[in-house]
């Protein structure tokens, strides 16, 4: 019983340590031109950077399409770098594959 409140334990430093990781990575994602995004590790935004010229009343639509298209884009690219730390920091508990 002991013994696997002390692997609790060690896996809830483990779990600390990572979610500090991935809060520290912050990644540029320029899916789409015109449109930058900050995103940590963790899946927080951090900045969406839009340029002047895509700010116009007639490119509204494609502004829209662009901006969903470039945040999935850092969802996705995010998700991926957690899942790459996740399989680093924790290797040896089973079930848990990336």
């Amino acid at each position: 019983m002991f013994d696997q409140m002390k692997n609790l334990m060690e896996m809830k430093k483990q779990a600390d340590r990572l979610k500090k990781q991935l809060d520290a990575i912050v990644l540029d994602v320029q899916e789409v031109n015109g449109i930058s995004i900050q995103i940590t590790g963790s899946q927080q935004f951090r900045a969406i950077e839009i340029a002047p010229d895509l700010l116009q009343a007639d490119q509204k639509e494609r502004l829209q399409r662009d901006l969903l298209r470039s945040v999935n884009a850092a969802i996705k690219k995010s998700q991926a770098s957690a899942a790459q730390q996740m399989a680093s920091a924790m290797p040896n508990i089973p079930g848990l594959k990336f």
